[in-house]
């Protein structure tokens, strides 16, 4: 008995968990993203309930007070599983199982709202006190915009931007890159030093977006009027500020001359007619590139707002 009881636990254990953790992923957390919060609420209300019964049904099955009978189907087996819930144990247990669905179906939409790692540095108060950081800048911005939304439309256009961000999203994190804001149809990436630098993730991460894109291109072609999407991009190293500014909607926010330089050289990609810009700070702090990236001295260019000429490179 005492074997079958703990087979049994494992086995419950491990169907819980699967199961479980198969509905937050695939089912729930989708449904809080896409669906109104009241259908969404209730329906992970009745699916969780129907989830707790089945699992405190089947670690019933398994229990010493049922396993002494040698049959599932007498009916003492039955009439101790209705004790078990119809018990305070089991009630407590069901509210104590729903309050941590609840969190983490919360902890992750905000981690979605903040992106990856953001929402516990706003636990931790890191960024409480602003501080000072070396990070790389992504300006990504999508080519001939203005004439794509006025092909489309509003709507459209807006369902093409989320299907745009949603496509290249992994590739992002992949790269261990953070997105730090999207400004209608443009995106602004940071990586920490080490994280940009390393196998250069920050110039790897534009490449594998196009290819992505370019992959997806007979999705655009037949659901966006043969429109396939494609991107510029400036990028540029250097200190900024980083701390929580706001009081209503707080943030954590970036500030100083890395950013502002940044989108300068993004907006020289069309007139240099290029689809990428790196400033020659962030060249020489990736160090040796792998052999796919051969730079292409550019030259010193004139940057709106900026005293001083800098030295840009394409790939």
């Amino acid at each position: 008995n005492a074997i079958s009881f703990l087979t049994g636990s494992i086995f419950t254990g491990v169907f819980a968990g699967i199961l479980g953790g198969s509905l937050i992923v695939f089912f729930w957390e989708n449904w809080l993203r896409t669906k109104s919060y009241g259908w969404s609420l209730l329906n992970i209300f009745w699916s969780y309930t129907v989830l707790f019964l089945l699992v405190y049904i089947l670690g019933g099955l398994f229990s010493p007070e049922t396993h002494s009978n040698n049959s599932l189907i007498h009916s003492h087996s039955w009439t101790a599983i209705w004790s078990m819930l119809t018990s305070l144990q089991f009630i407590l247990n069901y509210f104590a199982w729903l309050m941590i669905v609840i969190f983490s179906l919360i902890a992750l939409l905000v981690n979605d709202k903040y992106g990856p790692g953001v929402f516990l540095s706003f636990l931790l108060g890191k960024y409480f006190h602003p501080k000072r950081e070396e990070r790389i800048f992504m300006f990504l911005d999508l080519r001939g915009s203005t004439t794509i939304a006025e092909q489309l439309g509003e709507v459209k256009y807006f369902n093409f931007l989320k299907d745009v961000f949603k496509d290249i999203t992994p590739d992002i994190l992949k790269s261990k890159g953070e997105i730090y804001q999207y400004v209608g149809d443009e995106i602004v990436i940071s990586w920490k030093k080490n994280n940009g630098t390393l196998n250069a993730n920050c110039l790897q991460c534009f490449f594998d977006i196009q290819q992505q894109l370019l992959d997806n291109a007979s999705y655009y072609k037949e659901n966006y009027e043969g429109i396939i999407p494609k991107f510029k991009a400036g990028l540029h190293f250097g200190f900024v500020m980083v701390g929580e500014i706001g009081i209503v909607k707080k943030d954590i926010a970036y500030s100083g001359d890395v950013l502002n330089t940044a989108a300068r050289i993004q907006s020289k990609c069309n007139e240099l007619g290029v689809n990428i810009l790196i400033s020659k700070n962030l060249i020489v702090k990736l160090g040796p590139l792998p052999n796919t990236f051969k730079p292409k001295e550019i030259g010193k260019i004139d940057l709106r707002g900026k005293q001083q000429s800098l030295m840009l490179y394409t790939i």
